[in-house]
């Protein structure tokens, strides 16, 4: 069977991109811009989220060693993602496709009003038959500001934009049940909700250029499939692998999606690293929230407010032992919530329409 997306989020890894001597593969970019574009004239839309730009600044300066890891990595990205942008506009350009560019950092994704700005912004590039590409703008994110690396900013475009797809393009075949380079490893074709945990058999290298390896694509694989988007993770170096993989016809990893998630749910499945507050409940509150039942966080199961917060943020819900339950927004600020805590008929902290479970 084929699988027929309407709306395709594409993330391109710099492993994939790059040559081994650290310089852009202009060649295989060419190839998967003809195939993006086949997939465009179909019908579909497609949203790209590229890597690649500290790459393609290396094409272009020497950087003497007496710089930092950051500034020269800043420096490379800034007059990189120009080269980028350039090469693929052009590209784009020979099968009479526009594209833009959307620099986006942590920053968009923590504040509501930020991050529907960013939709309205990409829908409207999408209306229009403009393929927006998407990269963190590294000139700006530092450290702490970063994302964990564009497999992670791809789970929050598939997520924000309801795409019904996500395809990662690394360079190699998919998730492996062992190490890929031993003879006995085999593909995991197909992950089903959050049975397998991966730390057990996937390697925790990194690419040669990338910053996340193959445990953060697999986490944010399942997190981004239990919000009802597949997930696909291909090897971006094998020719024709775009059409392929949407044909199934080669053999990669797909994360089987599950429930769908309102919009809102999901712009909050994907907000840890955004929390500012913690607090703490009780077995009984714990219990009422991960039931069947959609329930909201009322202040009668609070035992304590760990971490300040204020109305509008998004907090984190811990359970006695400190592990994570769920995230969710912040109806009244810390200070109320502490005089709330553990009182009867006050009004919910956190709404049921604004809380998400990890259950």
């Amino acid at each position: 069977m084929s699988f027929n997306y309407r709306r395709v989020i594409i993330k391109i890894g710099s492993n994939v991109i790059t040559k081994a001597n650290g310089l852009p593969d202009t060649e295989r970019i060419a190839h998967l811009v003809a195939q993006i574009a086949a997939i465009k004239k179909q019908g579909k839309e497609v949203i790209l989220v590229s890597s690649g730009a500290v790459a393609s600044g290396r094409s272009l300066i020497t950087v003497t060693d007496k710089y930092d890891a950051v500034a020269t990595r800043q420096l490379l990205a800034s007059i990189g993602q120009v080269k980028l942008i350039n090469t693929y506009s052009h590209l784009f350009g020979g099968y009479d496709i526009l594209c833009s560019q959307v620099l986006v950092t942590k920053e968009d994704f923590r504040d509501r009003l930020h991050y529907l700005n960013m939709r309205n912004c990409l829908e409207i590039l999408l209306q229009h038959q403009v393929i927006p590409i998407i990269n963190e703008n590294d000139v700006v994110s530092v450290t702490e500001l970063m994302f964990t690396d564009n497999d992670e900013l791809a789970g929050l475009i598939a997520s924000m934009l309801n795409a019904e797809a996500l395809i990662v393009l690394s360079n190699v075949n998919g998730i492996y049940n062992g190490d890929p380079k031993l003879p006995g490893s085999a593909v995991i074709e197909e992950v089903v909700g959050d049975s397998l945990d991966f730390s057990t058999f996937v390697s925790t290298g990194r690419s040669q250029f990338g910053r996340g390896g193959m445990i953060t694509k697999s986490t944010i694989a399942q997190k981004t499939a239990a919000l009802g988007i597949a997930v696909h993770i291909a090897n971006g170096t094998k020719d024709n692998i775009l059409t392929d993989v949407l044909n199934n016809s080669t053999i990669h990893t797909r994360f089987v999606p599950t429930k769908k998630a309102s919009g809102k749910k999901k712009w909050i499945a994907h907000s840890e690293t955004a929390a500012t507050g913690t607090v703490q409940v009780n077995e009984g509150a714990k219990t009422a929230l991960l039931s069947s039942k959609a329930s909201s966080l009322l202040p009668v199961g609070i035992t304590q407010v760990l971490a300040d917060f204020k109305k509008g943020e998004i907090i984190r819900i811990v359970d006695e032992n400190e592990k994570l339950i769920g995230l969710g927004l912040a109806e009244y600020g810390a200070e109320k919530a502490r005089e709330f805590t553990g009182k009867k008929k006050e009004r919910a902290l956190v709404h049921y329409n604004y809380l998400y479970l990890q259950g």
